[in-house]
């Protein structure tokens, strides 16, 4: 028989408190922290900026959030909205406007793009009221607590989710909020964090989901498969069922989580989703990564992630849990940059920055772990002491190869960078873009000489080798010249400009077995 979520916490505290007095095995170094921006998918597509250049405006009840976005100017003007306050269903009523479409009985961010909601003051608390998003884009929420969203029962709201988002959403970026129920399905609630329908490029960071049944989920159902682009880093999940997330379909990058007392399942990737999942503590917790309850399958890269007092149950029909070792099963490559803290250095860097009221604080990457947990990375660089040569030895292998890009300014050719003259050149149409090297059959690369055109040299600044056949990321860093990673075999490889102080022209991109 299934104990309440809340009895089961009780359960948790006793097993810390138990762990404390017998002696813990883990040693937890002390983390520090600072403070930052938009970080994960929600930096893509564009950016996520919310309602930054816009008007400013205090609300202290769920009426005035709603009017002060039906009194914009249109539903795309930005607005950044202070909340003070308890905001539940006696104070939030529904506004109408034309830059709005709201309800009564939730904060409902419908229709509209470019908000900004953030506690401040005393701190903001949606007392079981849950925050709505629907065919919306370019929103961020901040600082604020939700609790207690019930589906049944009374008072109702949001479908029972604290955060939910809907039909055509992008771009959303959650940060240092602390989602809680007092439950699970059975006491009324739903998903602390859910996302379907057609969401993509969001980010949840420096978060406390706790005490529900359901963490959150991306996609309804096993059709739904419109989702995806989802970051979670740096948060706490405690005393929850499943679903941290529980992802069909889709791309997902969950790194530097705590997780703590998961007692069904925990990161769930079915129907063909993907998870890369870096650097995680889970604790005491059971099934905290694979694919269940539906033949499915999905799939994940998991490597540095710690895991204390995890059991895991007999794989079946419709179970595949990746432990105990969780050995990885696809490759995921990441197109934005990131910053891994040690696996250990997670309790300690998450228990000081994650959820509301913690000042907006974010790791400063300083935790180092006392004991190196994390598997080797995936991508490969030269040794620091050992300079690269400014000229590989061997042959060029991209002399007969093709070419290919993601773009090409005017007068310049994709072929250029495989013609052995330094005077041709390719450049991208902007000041980013992709050149590619690709062969006919498998070929074993493990450096790559990016030479520069005259007149260019130190345009190049941040880059990525991708390996085009699988996604996964080779080598990466900033300055053209020499680049060198492990032995792949590839049909087609792959260099990514991410920055340039100015127009990249690549003349010739060598390839060198090594």
């Amino acid at each position: 028989m299934r104990r309440p979520v809340a009895l089961r916490l009780y359960a948790a505290l006793a097993t810390t408190a138990l762990a404390a007095a017998t002696g813990v095995v883990l040693s937890i170094p002390e983390a520090s922290a600072a403070t930052g921006g938009v970080t994960g998918y929600a930096t893509q597509n564009g950016g996520t900026t919310g309602g930054a250049g816009g008007q400013t405006v205090r609300a202290t009840t769920g009426t005035a959030i709603h009017t002060a976005l039906c009194n914009r100017a249109s539903s795309s003007t930005p607005i950044i909205i202070q909340v003070e306050g308890t905001i539940n269903h006696g104070n939030t009523t529904k506004v109408s406007g034309a830059s709005c479409n709201t309800a009564a009985d939730v904060i409902e961010l419908k229709q509209i793009s470019n908000v900004t909601i953030i506690g401040v003051g005393g701190g903001a608390m949606f007392d079981q009221l849950g925050i709505h998003i629907r065919d919306a884009s370019n929103i961020i929420i901040q600082n604020v607590t939700v609790r207690n969203v019930k589906k049944s029962g009374s008072p109702l709201s949001n479908g029972g989710d604290a955060i939910g988002m809907e039909s055509t959403v992008r771009n959303v970026w959650v940060d240092h909020v602390t989602l809680e129920a007092s439950g699970g399905e059975s006491e009324g609630f739903d998903g602390l964090f859910d996302m379907k329908n057609n969401t993509q490029y969001v980010t949840l960071s420096y978060s406390i989901l706790r005490n529900s049944g359901r963490g959150g989920l991306v996609g309804s159902s096993e059709s739904d498969l419109s989702n995806g682009f989802i970051t979670y880093h740096h948060n706490l999940y405690e005393n929850i069922d499943s679903r941290t997330p529980l992802l069909r379909g889709g791309v997902a990058h969950i790194y530097n989580n705590h997780y703590v007392s998961l007692h069904e399942s925990g990161i769930n990737s079915r129907a063909g989703a993907r998870a890369k999942v870096d650097n995680n503590y889970f604790r005491n917790s059971k099934d905290v990564l694979g694919t269940f309850y539906t033949d499915q399958a999905g799939y994940w890269q998991a490597s540095g992630n710690i895991l204390d007092n995890v059991t895991w149950s007999s794989r079946g029909s419709d179970t595949n849990p990746a432990g105990p070792g969780m050995p990885s099963n696809t490759t995921v490559s990441i197109p934005y940059p990131y910053t891994l803290d040690g696996a250990s250095c997670v309790p300690s860097v998450v228990s000081q920055t994650a959820g509301a009221n913690k000042g907006l604080q974010v790791s400063n990457g300083n935790c180092v772990p006392q004991t190196p947990t994390t598997t080797a990375p995936t991508t490969a660089a030269p040794n620091p002491t050992t300079p690269a040569p400014t000229q590989p030895s061997g042959t060029n292998l991209s002399i007969g190869a093709g070419a290919d890009g993601s773009s090409k300014a005017s007068g310049t050719s994709y072929g250029n960078v495989l013609d052995g003259n330094m005077g041709t050149y390719w450049s991208p149409s902007g000041s980013t873009g992709s050149i590619s090297v690709k062969w006919g059959s498998a070929t074993t690369v493990s450096r790559i000489n990016i030479r520069e055109a005259s007149g260019a040299t130190g345009a190049i600044g941040s880059w990525r080798v991708v390996n085009h056949d699988t996604g996964a990321v080779l080598a990466s860093g900033s300055g053209a010249g020499v680049i060198s990673f492990a032995r792949t075999s590839l049909k087609k490889v792959t260099f990514e400009i991410t920055s340039s102080s100015a127009t990249p022209r690549v003349a010739e991109f060598e390839t060198y077995a090594g």
